[in-house]
C-alpha cells in the first residue's frame, strides 16, 4: 500500500493518530478525510498493546457494515465509504471530546463502581454515561452540567444544552437501532460507546468508528460466548493462540453483521376504489417506500365489484406472509369496510374525503399518517422499518428544538 495514496485519494498531513488509527487530511477533497485502521489492538489506555495481523481490514469491514446500515435508517453520520481494505472516507469532524456510553446490561466498569448492582441486570430503559477523553485522567465519567461549563466550541458550534441532549438522543437510538439488529442473529449488544463530531458546516454527526473495539456482543445472551475485546482485556499472558482466537471473534462478528439484511417478507397493498384515487394513492406510496416498506397499487370498486376485490384480498392473503391493506375509496368508505369484514389482516382507510367508518380499522385522513400506520405495524419484527420510523421521529423533535432555539435568538435581539 502506497505511503502517500491509497485507492487514488492522494493523502496529505496526518490530522490526528492514535492508537489504533491514523486520520489524514485529502488536500483534493475539501471537506473529507480518510481513516487508515491499524493491525492493533489495545486495553487499558495503551498500556496493554499487541500487533494483531489483519486486524485493520476487519474493524474497517466491521465499520462500513455498521455505518451504512446507520446511513441506511436515516441516521446523520460522518461514514462516507470504504477506502480499500482497511481504510474509510469520512466528513471531516471537529471532534467533540466525549464518549457516550450506552448500557443494556451491567457489567464491565459499571459493576466495579456499582458493585450493589448485581450482573447481568437489565437497565430499561438503557442507561447512559458521558466519558470526558482524556488518557491521562482514564476518560473520567462526566455528568452534563461538566460538559456546559466547558463550552466546547468546535467549527464555530459551542456544545450547549441543546447539542448535549441531541447527541443523548441519538446515541440512545444508534444503540437501539443496532440492539434490534443483533437481536436477528440471537445476539445481545450488552453496551457500547459512541463518538460525535462537528462538520465544516456545523452539524452534529456520529463520527469515529464503530467497531468490535466499541461494543460487548454476547451471543445468545451468554457472556462466556462473548466476542468483543472483552476477551483480550480479560487475557493475564497474550499467546499468538490468544490473539488468533480475539481474531476469529473478531471475523465471526463480520460475517453475522455481512448476513444481518432486513426481511422483505411484507407488503403493503395500496387498494384504490377508482382511478380518480390515483393521485392519493401514490402519495401514499411514496411515503410508506420512504419508510422502507414494499408495496402495490391496485384498483377495485367494493361497490361496482365485490367479488374481484375480495378476490385480490384472497390472491394476496394466501401469497404473502405480513400483510396490511391501505384503502382509497374517494367517495366512501365501503371499501374498507369489505376489507376489513373479510380480513384478519390490518386494514387502513386513508380518504382524501373525510369518511365514516362502520367497523374497527385504523384510519388516517393524510397519507404520511397512513404511511406512519403502517411502518408502526410492520416495523415490529423488521429492525430496519422500525429504525426508519425511529429516526423520522428524532428528527421530527431536532427541528422543534430548532424552531424553539430560532425563536429564542429573535427574542434575545
Amino acid at each position: 500500500m502506497s505511503t502517500t495514496s491509497i485507492e487514488g485519494y492522494q493523502l496529505g498531513r496526518i490530522l490526528i493518530e492514535g492508537k489504533t488509527k491514523k486520520v489524514y487530511d485529502l488536500p483534493d477533497h475539501p471537506g473529507l478525510c480518510l481513516l487508515l485502521n491499524k493491525d492493533r489492538i489495545t486495553a487499558f489506555d495503551g498500556l496493554k498493546a499487541h500487533e494483531l495481523r489483519g486486524k485493520a481490514a476487519i474493524s474497517n469491514t466491521t465499520n462500513g457494515l455498521v455505518f451504512r446500515l446507520l446511513n441506511k435508517a436515516g441516521i446523520r453520520t460522518a461514514f462516507v465509504d470504504q477506502c480499500g481494505e482497511q481504510a474509510f472516507i469520512a466528513r471531516k469532524c471537529q471532534m467533540i471530546p466525549i464518549e457516550w456510553v450506552t448500557r443494556r446490561l451491567a457489567t464491565g466498569s459499571f459493576i466495579k463502581l456499582n458493585p450493589e448492582v448485581p450482573e447481568g441486570y437489565r437497565f430499561a430503559p438503557p442507561k447512559q454515561e458521558t466519558c470526558f477523553k482524556d488518557d491521562a485522567s482514564h476518560d473520567p465519567l462526566w455528568c452534563d452540567e461538566q460538559i456546559y461549563a466547558s463550552k466546547f466550541k468546535l467549527n464555530g458550534l459551542v456544545i450547549g444544552r441543546d447539542e448535549v441532549q441531541l447527541m443523548r438522543r441519538t446515541s440512545l437510538l444508534v444503540f437501539e437501532i443496532l440492539e434490534r439488529a443483533w437481536q436477528t442473529k440471537n445476539c445481545t449488544l450488552v453496551d457500547m460507546k459512541v463518538e460525535f463530531g462537528v462538520d465544516d458546516d456545523g452539524n452534529i454527526l456520529l463520527a469515529d468508528i464503530i467497531d468490535s473495539d466499541t461494543w460487548r456482543i454476547w451471543p445468545a445472551g451468554e457472556k462466556r460466548l462473548m466476542v468483543d475485546k472483552t476477551v483480550y482485556i480479560n487475557l493475564t499472558a497474550v499467546t499468538d493462540s490468544d490473539l488468533d482466537q480475539v481474531k476469529q471473534n473478531y471475523s465471526w462478528v463480520v460475517d453475522q453483521l455481512t448476513s444481518m439484511v432486513a426481511p422483505k417478507d411484507h407488503l403493503v397493498v395500496v387498494l384504490m376504489g377508482s382511478a380518480s384515487d390515483t393521485a392519493h394513492g401514490l402519495q401514499i406510496a411514496s411515503r410508506c417506500r420512504s419508510l422502507g416498506l414494499n408495496v402495490q397499487l391496485r384498483v377495485s370498486c367494493g361497490f361496482k365489484d365485490p367479488e374481484e376485490t375480495l378476490r385480490i384480498l384472497r390472491e394476496y392473503e394466501a401469497t404473502t406472509g405480513k400483510l396490511v391493506f391501505v384503502t382509497v375509496a374517494g367517495r366512501s368508505n365501503g371499501l374498507s369496510s369489505l376489507l376489513s369484514g373479510n380480513t384478519s389482516c390490518p386494514v387502513i382507510d386513508c380518504l382524501p374525503l373525510q369518511s365514516k367508518s362502520s367497523l374497527n380499522l385504523g384510519y388516517d385522513l393524510h397519507p404520511e399518517a397512513a404511511a406512519l400506520h403502517t411502518a408502526s405495524i410492520l416495523g415490529l419484527d423488521n429492525f430496519m422499518v422500525w429504525s426508519k420510523l425511529r429516526v423520522k421521529q428524532l428528527n421530527n423533535i431536532i427541528a422543534l428544538k430548532k424552531a424553539d432555539t430560532d425563536q429564542r435568538q429573535v427574542r434575545d435581539c
